[in-house]
Parts: structure tokens; sequence; C-alpha cells
């Protein structure tokens, strides 16, 4: 790459780009965390027994959202390369093939959902709460096709920049989701109480009503118009749906690989005792809350690249990663500082037992410490998703994760005797060396990028 020179209008307008198109996908994004607050608030005030099942289902549930939100994240780089390229005739045409894809992952997802009993005595679930899980597990998996076919149509919306859809429907979700929840778990305007089934009756019925607006609103609105993408039925088309999943699905093992270790640490803490459990749960709340904006900005970047791909600009290229980049290294300062500086207030948040709070101020300090990491390498993945390269990221962050991260972890944790303090060092481990391989991945291909003009 000939070294060039930055010109600060051009970076000040691709931060206003990225802002404009991530504060909506952040919202979005906490609005799907807020989901889960709600589920378990509603199940903490009908009893105990049933907010265990449902926590524990949930867990299981989490494992297939990722596995379909990463197939589906196929589509914006997808659309926004050809939105860029203004060829704009030929994004329906994807998109069809994209729901298709979306119908046979979410079939998959509701049978695997359905039989996710090896998964459930692999975590050792209590067995006086296997079978409400098992009625959780089931009633939600209906919710399944829905949910990956509601991504699809993010995808597309958010391909073509338009990223407010993504967080109107999920904050409205939200909404119906806290009246459906109580009239099902509680058994209200006649109906007898479905406890936790009834919480997975509620999410399911309310990822369909989102899908089904979310069409709605797609086919009606006049910033789809000229796509096609209703005009007429195609059948599958096994080249096209192969093409989406050979982009989709590295990031499906991505995004599982990263839950994966999330969930394993989980229960090699599990085994530490009460304390350091709740401990490592407060931190992990707050890390899981923070990660949302950078996850926000990453959705966004993928966009921005992948438009400056279609536009034939490799400099634009650079400038939408690298500013990104940036933008979410000091969105990460922000929540750093925060959890570095003010560990006891929000341990304290969360609970009065003086040892908790004490262990997790430790965990807090740690988490402050790899919001760097983490941001770098979500914004980078991010960046190379927007390049449709997502077969070595997959090989990096399976390699960070699960033979530097959890291996360090382990041996610090349990051999070195640090407890929970040596696994989230093992987490630090795992992502800073994600973060330097994959922003180095971006680094090496956009210095020698070369685009046709469109």
């Amino acid at each position: 790459m000939k070294a060039f020179r930055l010109d600060r209008v051009r970076v000040a307008h691709e931060i206003a780009a990225t802002v404009r198109l991530a504060l909506p996908l952040i919202f979005a994004q906490l609005a799907a965390i807020g989901s889960n607050v709600i589920d378990a608030v509603l199940a903490g005030h009908v009893s105990a027994h049933v907010l265990g099942a449902v926590a524990v289902g949930a867990s299981v549930w989490s494992l297939a959202i990722v596995s379909g939100i990463g197939m589906m994240m196929a589509v914006p780089p997808s659309v926004s390369q050809l939105d860029g390229a203004q060829r704009r005739g030929e994004i329906g045409a994807v998109f069809l093939q994209a729901l298709w894809l979306a119908v046979g992952m979410g079939v998959l997802l509701w049978f695997a959902v359905r039989h996710a009993e090896p998964l459930i005595d692999l975590i050792g679930v209590a067995p006086g709460l296997r079978a409400d899980v098992g009625e959780f597990l089931r009633a939600i998996s209906w919710g399944a096709p829905a949910l990956t076919c509601y991504f699809a149509l993010r995808g597309l919306s958010e391909g073509l920049s338009l990223t407010r859809p993504s967080m109107y429907f999920s904050l409205s979700g939200l909404v119906v989701l806290v009246p459906l929840g109580y009239v099902f778990m509680f058994g209200k305007l006649g109906l007898s109480p479905q406890g936790a089934r009834g919480c997975g009756i509620a999410t399911a019925t309310v990822l369909w009503l989102e899908m089904v607006a979310f069409a709605i609103y797609v086919s009606r609105h006049r910033n789809y118009r000229g796509l096609g993408l209703f005009d007429r039925f195609e059948w599958p088309r096994p080249r096209r749906i192969a093409a989406l999943a050979a982009i989709g699905l590295p990031m499906a093992v991505t995004l599982l690989a990263e839950a994966g270790l999330f969930v394993a640490v989980a229960l090699l803490i599990g085994t530490l005792g009460e304390t350091v459990v709740a401990s490592h749960q407060v931190a992990l709340n707050i890390a899981s809350f923070f990660f949302m904006i950078p996850l926000g900005l990453a959705m966004a970047i993928t966009v921005r690249v992948g438009n400056a791909v279609g536009r034939g600009d490799a400099q634009a290229v650079r400038y939408a990663g690298f500013c990104g980049i940036g933008l979410t290294l000091l969105t990460q300062l922000f929540s750093a500082g925060l959890m570095l500086g003010l560990p006891h207030f929000i341990a304290s948040l969360y609970t009065h037992d003086t040892q908790v709070i004490a262990l997790a101020m430790q965990l807090l300090l740690l988490a402050g410490l790899f919001q760097f990491s983490d941001g770098i390498q979500v914004a980078s993945n991010g960046a190379l998703r927007g390049l449709k390269d997502t077969r070595v990221p997959m090989a990096i962050t399976l390699f960070a994760y699960w033979v530097i991260g959890m291996p360090v972890g382990w041996w610090l944790a349990f051999r070195q005797e640090l407890g929970a303090r040596g696994m989230w060092m093992g987490l630090i481990a795992g992502l800073s060396m994600a973060a330097l391989l994959l922003l180095g991945r971006f680094w090496r291909i956009s210095a020698r990028l070369r685009l046709p003009s469109a």
C-alpha cells in the first residue's frame, strides 16, 4: 500500500457516517439484552424454581441465537457491496435466496433446540429443573424460524445502510414481551399459569410478531422500492445459497466459539463455590452490557467497508475500517474507565454481600483491561466481514479462544490457584491474541487490496 496522508475532512465524514449507522444497531443489541432481563425478572417473581429453569434454558437458547445470527451475517456485506456498486437490481435475488437459507437454518435450530437433552445433561442441570427446562426449550423452539428470517430482513436493511428499522422493531418487541410474558407465565386472561413454558411461548410469539412486522415494513416502505424483493417467487438456488453459507457458516462457528468459551468459563467457575459464581456473574453482566457498543459499531463497519468494496474504492475501505476501529477504541476507553475507576460502586449495585463485592471488584478490574482487546477484535472482525473474509478469521478466533485463552485460564485458575481471576486472565489472553491477529489481517489485506472501479 502506498502511504497516504489522512484527510481530516474524510476522517470526520467517515466517523459521522459510522456513528449514524451504529447508534440504532447499538440500541437494537441492548434491546436483545433487555429481553433476557425481562424474562429473568418475570420468572423470578413466579418462583426461584422457574427462574432457574429459564436461566438454564436461556443459556441453551443463546447458542441457537448466535448460530442463527452468525449465518445471517452473510447478508449485510452481500447487500452493501451490491448497493455500493449501484447494482441494486440484483439485491432482491440475493435476499430471496437468503430467506431460503434462513428458513432452512431456522428449521435446523428448531429441531436442535427440541432435542437438547444431551447438552442439558452435559451442563449438569439439577434433576428437579430438567422437566421445566425441556418445556421452556420446546416452547421457544417454535420461534427459531422467525428468528433467522428476522435477521435476514435485518441484514437486508442494514446492508442498505438503513439501520433504524432494526432499532424500532427490537425495541417494539421488548415492549410487547412484558405483557405477553406476564399473561402466559402468571396465567391471566383466563389462561392457566405456564411458568417456564409460558416464558418460551411469549418469546417465540414476539419473534414471529417482529419478523412479520419487519417483512410488511420492507414490502411497503419506499426505501426498499425497486429492489424486486417480492416481485416474483424463486425456488432455492443451491449455488447462491452455498455462496451465502460460505460467508455465514464461518461467522456462525466464530460466534459459537466465543459463546462456548464463556459458557465453559462459567461451568469451570461454577465448581469454585456460590460466592465466586455470583461475583463472576456480576462482572460478566457488566462486560456483556458494554460489549453491545463495539458490537453495534462492528456491524456498522461491515456495511461501510462492504459499500466501499462495491464502489471499487480501496482507499475508502481503509478509511472505513481504521476509522471504525479507532472509534471503537474511544468507546472502549469510556467503558474501561468506568470498570477501572468505579468497581466498588458497580458491584454494590448488584449485591450487598461484602465477599461477593470484593471478588467482583477484582474481576471488574480485569474486565476493564480487556475492553481494548475485545473492542479491537470485534471491530476488526466487522471490517473483515465487509470484505467477505470469514474463514481465516474463524480459524483465528478458534485458535485464540480455545488454544490460548481456555488453557491459559484453566492453568492459572486451577494449577496456580488463582480461581476466577485466573479464568478472566485467560479471557484477556485469548481476546488479546484475537485482537492482534485480526487487526493484523485487516491491515495486510487492506494494504494490498486492488479493486476494479465500479
